[in-house]
């Protein structure tokens, strides 16, 4: 592997860094609510599918 010189390595960093598209606020606020939302529903989910597994064993067993 070539060496770099550290002045091309910083302007290629710059570079690479300007073709980066930024999200908006908007989007930003928009995906946080889905990701609180989606937790939300997966832990309801889960929490009532152990309420089943639970109730379905107790049964069995008879405790």
């Amino acid at each position: 592997m070539a060496t770099m010189n550290p002045f091309q390595f910083l302007q290629q960093v710059r570079a690479e860094v300007a073709k980066v598209v930024w999200p908006t606020r908007r989007e930003v606020l928009l995906t946080t609510l889905m990701v609180f939302v989606l937790s939300a529903l997966a832990a309801v989910f889960f929490s009532l599918v152990d309420l089943g597994i639970r109730t379905g064993l107790q049964a069995i067993i008879g405790s």
